[in-house]
């Protein structure tokens, strides 16, 4: 008798993932300085920004290919297709090397040689991984995840990593680790931030979790993206995917992760706290305060102002995996 499949309220099909070349750049912030001196305080005036520069059709970075790559069929259809390459290693935010949707080029300045990722604090095993380490302790797959970012624009991902939970349980969390902080790479002398302002941002950026959060099933350590490693304007060598939350959720780059009992200060949270909150899932009943939730534009090609607009869903359509977090 054939199996009949009913999907689920987050599943996609395959032909519906956003394209790749638009995933790439996430946010874009126009921010303000006020009272410049001394005591120079930043405040953002982030906008629902969509540029819809031209984009390259080569993508480059991509230059490992994961032989037998499987596919985790429990994350494998989200209602929507998967964005195109091009587009999601080409449109997206890194703050570290400009403020535009443009910022693959200046990412190239990202070094990726002899990576390693410390993990410590409440642990009862703290490790400094590298990226051999990563891909040869921990199994790796692909999932098929939406993206949203908290412009209101989405993407639909195929990315390759692991889950976060793994590694929780390589490196034994003690009891009173209650959230875990995540660390970005910079350099003043690599990175270019967006201007003159970069100077006054809280680097490097963090980010941060609820430890329940970091063990839940969908959380996901991403070390590549479209069957191949991950280009360094979407994070290389290792990102975070958290997909039930916007996207400034997912620290890229990262070199540090810290457990700790209390909660850490986050990049934009920082910032702006009333635009940025540390939860940050998606809820299309609570609008960022510049701009409405309740729906988002689908990224493709063409024009932003042509992109298709859905309805946005909460928890970005996984409640069923994230609900009981936050009953």
């Amino acid at each position: 008798m054939p199996l009949i499949h009913i999907p689920k309220s987050w599943e996609i099909s395959e032909r519906e993932v956003t394209p790749e070349t638009i995933f790439m750049n996430r946010r874009r912030f126009v921010t303000s300085l006020i009272g410049v001196g001394l005591g120079a305080s930043l405040l953002p005036l982030t906008g629902c920004n969509s540029n819809s520069e031209s984009i390259s059709q080569s993508s480059p970075g991509l230059n490992h290919v994961y032989p037998g790559l499987t596919r985790n069929p429990n994350f494998a259809q989200v209602n929507r297709p998967i964005t195109e390459e091009d587009l999601a290693t080409k449109y997206n935010n890194f703050y570290e090397y400009g403020g535009t949707k443009s910022i693959w080029q200046s990412a190239q300045r990202l070094p990726l040689d002899n990576w390693k990722v410390e993990v410590s604090g409440l642990v009862k095993n703290p490790r400094i991984y590298d990226l051999d380490d990563l891909e040869k302790k921990f199994p790796i797959e692909e999932r098929v995840y939406r993206f949203r970012c908290v412009e209101a624009w989405a993407m639909v991902v195929p990315w390759v990593g692991f889950p976060m939970k793994l590694l929780m349980a390589d490196v034994e969390p003690l009891s009173n680790a209650k959230f875990v902080r995540f660390t970005s790479f910079y350099d003043p002398k690599i990175t270019k931030g967006p201007g003159i302002l970069s100077q006054f941002y809280p680097w490097p950026y963090t980010e941060g979790l609820r430890i329940e959060e970091m063990a839940n099933d969908l959380a996901f350590f991403a070390t590549g993206i479209y069957g191949k490693s991950l280009p360094k304007q979407n994070g290389a060598p290792l990102r975070q995917v958290i997909p039930w939350k916007y996207g400034f959720k997912g620290a890229k780059s990262i070199v540090k992760i810290e457990f700790v009992e209390k909660q850490p200060e986050t990049f934009w949270h920082k910032i702006s706290p009333n635009e940025y909150g540390f939860e940050a899932n998606v809820n299309p009943d609570k609008p960022h305060p510049r701009w409405s939730q309740a729906t988002e534009r689908i990224v493709g090609p063409g024009s932003s102002f042509s992109w298709e607009t859905r309805p946005t869903i909460v928890y970005n359509g996984y409640g069923e995996y994230v609900a009981s977090l936050y009953a």
